[in-house]
């Protein structure tokens, strides 16, 4: 039998209802876009990148979730995305270099995790010499350190490394002479931890400023240029972990 229109309205806008729930439960509890915008983990992610964040990877597992799900803990090496400490109400995307009961120093621009020199084929460095703090970590202070950094070296640094406390993270840039990271404003902890991006689905060159805060010209720049700057062979490209140990 035929359906009224009151019916078929009614359909429709049930069956658009649902779909709109399932999309937001989707990108608000178990996924999440995330936009890169600044080159701090270059050249492993670009200022462009536009990710998919898996919420749930790091999520804490109950009695029956942890057979179906794969829930597990923050590793070395994982690219995480984190509600930035100073301000949560920012995201930013670094590397994890070092998880609780972890020693860390830098020399030289090297780091050394538990008494052993890291091998990192992931890392950039932009800047031949050598910047006191920066590159011989910890140190005193000496650029834009935040008061959390700064309790930080006071309370956590033991015969010269640097000891990472319980449910907290030591996080870096692979671009490590350009990156404002856990040197500069203390530890993640663990609750600010977004989750773990695991795919870049669009890619689109563009400067810092456009994309924190998507400009008219960003926008009118899309129009213009949206085939021509947008990186076709980082669409779809996953974005791996590198083992740190």
């Amino acid at each position: 039998m035929k359906k009224s229109f009151v019916e078929s309205t009614r359909d429709f806008v049930s069956e658009w209802t649902v779909t709109i729930l399932i999309l937001l439960f989707g990108t608000t509890t178990l996924m999440q876009a995330f936009v890169v915008p600044t080159s701090s983990m270059e050249s492993t992610v670009l200022v462009g990148d536009h990710m998919i964040v898996d919420k749930l990877a790091y999520s804490p597992a109950g009695a029956f979730s942890r057979h179906i799900l794969p829930y597990r803990d923050v590793r070395r090496g994982d690219i995480i995305v984190f509600k930035w400490p100073p301000d949560p109400r920012q995201n930013y995307v670094k590397r994890v270099m070092g998880v609780p009961g972890d020693h860390i120093k830098v020399v030289n621009k090297e780091v050394f995790l538990n008494g052993k020199k890291l091998v990192e084929p992931y890392t950039q460095h932009i800047f031949p010499n050598i910047e006191p703090y920066r590159d011989n970590f910890p140190a005193e202070p000496f650029g834009p350190v935040d008061q959390r950094g700064i309790a930080m070296l006071k309370d956590h640094v033991v015969n010269g490394e640097l000891v990472v406390p319980p449910d907290s993270y030591f996080a870096m840039g692979d671009n490590r002479d350009n990156s404002l990271d856990s040197r500069y404003w203390g530890f993640v902890p663990r609750e600010n931890i977004v989750g773990k991006p695991f795919a870049i689905f669009w890619s689109y060159d563009a400067p810092t400023e456009d994309l924190v805060d998507f400009t008219a010209k960003h926008f009118i720049d899309l129009a213009q240029n949206f085939f021509t700057k947008t990186r076709w062979s980082r669409t779809l490209k996953l974005v791996r972990a590198y083992p740190v140990e």
